[in-house]
């Protein structure tokens, strides 16, 4: 901050897991930061700091078994984002969507659906992602496997009127 301060934001929207891990995250990149200077923010001094820091919180009275393994596996080699791990994102996420969506992986070929007040629909899984087609400007993005969308159901012209 200009005053010298640091100042770390968590989004409010995390179960207590998901706010855990992305706090100590971020104080890892604080801490890398003070010991380190300015070096790659995802890199190898960041992960090892990352590592040292969650160590006491893999127990099992703080993260449930289902998420214990897949946490120990992602910190081998913690990515910038849980999200790259899928397996560790689902268990996070308690393998639910948010209410009124759909992981992507669990909606049809073809299916049409909004993410970011834009329309896609749903093409061929390549190894980690899907390729959706934007229906607007027709270019085609990768989705990873866990993003949560919602289906699309248009309004038939004579529903909804008398």
């Amino acid at each position: 901050m200009p005053s010298g301060k640091f100042q770390i934001t968590v989004n409010n929207n995390l179960n207590k897991h998901q706010f855990l891990l992305t706090l100590v995250h971020e104080i890892a990149h604080h801490v890398t930061h003070q010991k380190f200077g300015r070096v790659q923010p995802h890199g190898q001094e960041w992960k090892t700091i990352f590592q040292h820091l969650m160590l006491p919180f893999l127990r099992p009275d703080i993260y449930p078994e289902e998420i214990l393994s897949h946490l120990a596996n992602y910190l081998q080699n913690a990515k910038a984002s849980t999200d790259s791990d899928v397996n560790l994102s689902l268990a996070l996420k308690g393998n639910r969507a948010e209410t009124g969506k759909y992981f992507i992986f669990d909606i049809d070929f073809g299916t049409v659906f909004r993410f970011k007040d834009a329309l896609y629909k749903k093409g061929n899984k390549r190894r980690t992602r899907y390729e959706c087609l934007h229906l607007k400007n027709k270019k085609v993005y990768l989705f990873n496997q866990n993003v949560e969308v919602k289906k699309y159901f248009p309004i038939e012209p004579n529903e909804g009127s008398f």
